[in-house]
């Protein structure tokens, strides 16, 4: 999966995982609460998978530039 990709799924889920978590509290409900907030931590770790990936390959492309110019 690329950066973009993680991000949008993370956000996806954080969405999610807070209107579970809204919903539970609604209607009394201690597992979808608790469903919700296991989806939100997903999503976050699945946003900061992203951002890893997206830095790592900013600081590949960068490299990649300097060694260009270098030649």
């Amino acid at each position: 999966m690329g950066a973009t990709t993680d991000k949008i799924k993370g956000n996806a889920n954080e969405a999610i995982g807070k209107a579970k978590q809204g919903i539970g509290e609604a209607v009394g409900s201690d597992r979808l609460q608790g469903e919700g907030l296991i989806q939100e931590g997903k999503g976050h770790a699945q946003q900061a998978v992203g951002d890893a990936k997206q830095a790592a390959k900013d600081a590949a492309d960068k490299a990649a530039e300097l060694a260009h110019k270098k030649l």
